[in-house]
């Protein structure tokens, strides 16, 4: 199936998510200025420390809803229930 085949709601998601490298990003960030590690467990805490402050203020979930929920309807639309079996 193109790409342009796919809905609007489909594309836009597609083509705007790198949230997964921009956290990647952060933490690398974080590793990198810290150097080293004492233990295990400070390490735990300085990735634990960088996730936490990509949203200090807690609304993440909330635009993440907004942004996907079109495109997750859709999917279900042009995949015909595999989203509702992957659930189960």
């Amino acid at each position: 199936m193109p790409f342009s085949a796919f809905d609007t709601e489909i594309r836009t998601v597609v083509c705007s998510t790198n949230a997964i490298e921009s956290v990647n990003a952060r933490i690398r960030r974080a590793v990198k200025a810290r150097g080293h590690f004492p233990n295990e467990q400070a390490a735990v805490k300085c990735v634990h420390m960088a996730i936490m402050s990509l949203d200090p203020t807690g609304t993440g979930r909330k635009r993440w809803m907004m942004r996907w929920k079109p495109a997750l309807n859709a999917f279900e639309i042009a995949f015909d229930g595999r989203l509702a079996a992957g659930r189960k």
